[in-house]
Parts: structure tokens; C-alpha cells; sequence
């Protein structure tokens, strides 16, 4: 049975989305979203309706109610938010739009604590999850205080609500900071409180080591809080431009050069069912070598824009999804093992760009293999457009990095 579904967004986190959905179905899927973006505007595999006011209560609810009502007479529709201000948008509306969706995210409570990094960090300290030494700044404060004495430059500077932070612009913004002095961090603090963010910085230590250390782990946990599947993948790039940076586009899942992978899934998976935690969340993780543990750096409460490497493992996202909401299927959960190269970058930039060795050896094997994946190429997108975007998207990569060759 085909079942109606929407997606909310219209970025590469749409893009693979509406890509599951067409290798299962073999047709363009429906798509929400506030304005074009290149990764699905040409697109043969989306049929997508924009409205500029989506990104607000109101005319998130209208348009969305509006779509329901004209589908439900074949049942309620899936629906997928592929960003987080939907996500929010989602969770903070769930009454409104149960009578024509059915979807598995997060509670509201859940959301917000994910997104609003203070929050995160005061409510989720304790848990037993490890984190790299952070202080709170509070942008309200006039005077902003001295950085503590004894806290181990670099350090990183991040807003704690990543959605605001995004309405005030500045010269140069980035979406995290390097802090290499003490002057350096309260002239960056003070010149995001000068842009009208008010909200609280994060001012974390950093961890020391290059993209190779950094981990990405996306779990599904179905609609009654228990976690299905995990995997756990060792990132070798990650976007170096400054207003990118943290996107990653080069993992390799089933392979850690560290060790501990079963022991830190286990820890992970046990926290989200402590909290009782529904739909796909992804960990951002960081290899300590100083400590031989695993921080975490950040949880998202979706799919990530890079989790496509589950449907090429066999998770088809959307197959998931509708197997819980729509079947009630409940599954023994299961690790991923299978190494897999998911590479959104043209080979040269591998070779050039991962510095050690070990890693670049395994990437290259495996692309050698055929053993990888990019999520925007694929074959049954037929759209023109979108083939000459992806070529002119490989060309602007290997520019990227090579005017900025090394990321924070």
C-alpha cells in the first residue's frame, strides 16, 4: 500500500529524503517549503509548494492544515520535517496537526532542549554522557565577564539557539568560532551581542584533532521510545568555510580507528530511551585521544544531512518511518557494521585533504570498491538542471578546499 507523505524543507536533508521515498515508490514525493534552494529546486524527484510565511506559527499551520484536509480522504499523511525550525515547528503544533499527519519526532520539551544548547548542556550534565568543559554567556548581560582563568585555550564559541543566532548577521559570521586568546573570545562575544542575538554563547574547550575525529552516530528510536538501529561512523571531512563548518562530506560507517564503538553505542542508545526519546536523533562525537572516550559535541532530533548512508546500508528512512507509524512493526534493535564510504566531495579532494593516512587509504579502497554513496547523485533524477548543479557543485568543492584547506 502506497501512503501519502510530505515532506517539510528544501535542503539535502529533503533532497535524500524525497530520494528514499522515489527508490521505494518510484515517484516524486510532495514537498513544503519556505523558498527554493538549489538542492531540490530542480529536482525531477519533488513536487514542492513554497510559502514564504512557512517559517512562522500561523503559516506553518495554515499551509499545513490546508494540505491535510485536501489528502485526507486516503488517510493521514506522513509527514517529515528536514529541518530544525520544523522540527521546533512540528513539536510546538503536534495538536493542531494530528488530525490529518501522523509523524515521530520528539516531544516539545525533548526538542527544545536539544536545540537551545544551554539548555542541553544544564539538562543533560549529569546524564552520564561525556562533554568537553564548557561555560554559559548570557548576551543580555551588559558587561560581558572575563573568560575563566584556568579554561584550556583553543576554545570554541557556538550560539546556544543555533535558529536564532541565524536572524542576526554580521561581517564575517561563522557558525562556531575559534578562540585562540582571551581577548580574542570577549571581542567575538561582544560583537554577537552587538548584532541583537540575545540568547546564550556556549564557550567550550577544544578538543584537539583534525575531521578524523569526529564521529557521527544516527539512531532510530520508534514511536513507543525504543531504539531499532544505530550507526556509528568516522568522519574524514567536514565543511571547512566558515559559515559551514560542522556539515560533514566524508564518513566511512563500520570503521573507527579508536576502538570502543559497541561500548559507546550501548551508552548512547540507553540515554535516548532514558529520556524516552521518538524518531531519528543524531550525535555529533569528537574522539578525545587525551581522555580515550568519545564527547558529545551535540544531539540533532532528526535524520542529519548526511544520514542517506543508512538507506544505501538497507534503512530506507522512509521505509522505516511508515513500518512504525503506519504498520506498528517493533523491531530487536541492531548496530550497523557495514563499512560504507559516503562521499559528498570529487575523489581529488580526498586524496589532497585527509591528512592521515590510515583513514585515506580505507576512503580510497572503498571508492575503488564501489562501496559509496553521495546522496544528491542519483540516477532517476533525470532533471538536467539538477546534473549541471551537481557538476558545477564538485568544481566549487575544490575550490572550497583549497582556500581553506584546514577546518577549526
Amino acid at each position: 500500500m502506497k501512503h501519502n507523505i510530505c515532506l517539510i524543507g528544501s535542503d539535502m536533508n529533503t533532497y535524500y529524503m524525497a530520494r528514499c521515498h522515489h527508490e521505494r515508490y518510484e515517484a516524486p514525493v510532495d514537498v513544503i517549503a519556505t523558498e527554493p534552494i538549489r538542492f531540490t529546486q530542480y529536482s525531477s524527484i519533488v513536487n514542492i509548494e513554497y510559502h514564504s510565511d512557512l517559517k512562522t506559527k500561523k503559516g506553518f499551520v495554515d499551509a499545513l492544515t490546508a494540505y491535510g484536509k485536501a489528502h485526507i480522504q486516503n488517510g493521514k499523511t506522513l509527514l517529515i520535517p528536514c529541518h530544525d525550525v520544523y522540527v521546533r515547528l512540528l513539536a510546538e503544533n503536534r495538536e493542531a496537526l494530528e488530525p490529518y499527519f501522523v509523524f515521530n519526532i520528539p516531544s516539545l520539551e525533548i526538542v527544545d532542549t536539544l536545540l537551545v544548547k544551554d539548555k542541553f548542556y544544564n539538562t543533560y550534565g549529569r546524564s552520564g554522557l561525556p562533554f568537553a568543559r564548557f561555560v554559559i554567556y548570557d548576551c543580555m548581560e551588559k558587561e560581558t565577564a572575563p573568560i575563566p582563568k584556568d579554561m584550556v585555550y583553543p576554545l570554541i564559541i557556538k550560539p546556544g539557539d543555533g535558529i536564532e543566532y541565524g536572524k542576526h548577521h554580521f561581517e564575517g559570521q561563522p557558525k562556531v568560532f575559534k578562540a585562540t586568546t582571551p581577548d580574542n573570545a570577549i571581542n567575538f562575544i561582544n560583537k554577537v551581542k552587538e548584532s541583537g542575538y540575545r540568547e546564550n554563547l556556549i564557550v567550550q574547550e577544544f578538543i584537539p584533532g583534525d575531521d578524523t575525529r569526529l564521529f557521527d552516530c544516527v539512531f532510530y528510536c520508534n514511536s513507543q521510545g525504543h531504539a531499532e538501529f544505530a550507526s556509528f561512523a568516522q568522519i574524514g571531512l567536514q565543511e571547512h568555510s566558515p559559515s559551514a563548518i560542522g556539515n560533514c562530506t566524508v564518513l566511512i560507517n563500520g570503521f573507527n580507528m579508536f576502538g570502543k564503538t559497541e561500548e559507546t553505542v550501548e551508552k548512547l542508545k540507553n540515554f535516548l530511551e532514558s529520556i524516552h526519546y521518538t524518531g531519528f536523533a543524531e550525535f555529533d562525537l569528537k574522539y578525545d585521544e587525551r581522555e580515550g572516550d568519545f564527547k558529545v559535541m551535540e544531539i540533532n532530533p532528526r535524520q542529519a544531512r548526511s544520514s542517506y548512508y543508512l538507506a544505501y546500508m538497507g534503512k530506507n528512512l522512509i521505509t522505516t518511518l511508515i513500518s512504525d507509524v503506519f504498520d506498528r512493526q517493533e523491531r530487536e534493535f541492531t548496530l550497523l557494521t557495514k563499512e560504507v564510504l559516503l562521499s559528498m566531495v570529487p575523489k581529488s579532494v580526498i586524496k589532497k585533504y585527509i591528512f592521515d593516512e590510515k583513514y585515506k587509504k580505507e576512503a580510497l579502497k572503498l571508492w575503488k570498491a564501489g562501496i559509496k554513496c553521495d546522496p544528491l547523485h542519483y540516477k532517476s533524477d533525470r532533471a538536467f538542471k539538477h546534473r549541471v548543479y551537481l557538476v558545477l557543485r564538485a568544481l566549487n568543492y575544490k575550490k572550497k578546499y583549497k582556500e581553506f584547506t584546514h577546518t577549526i
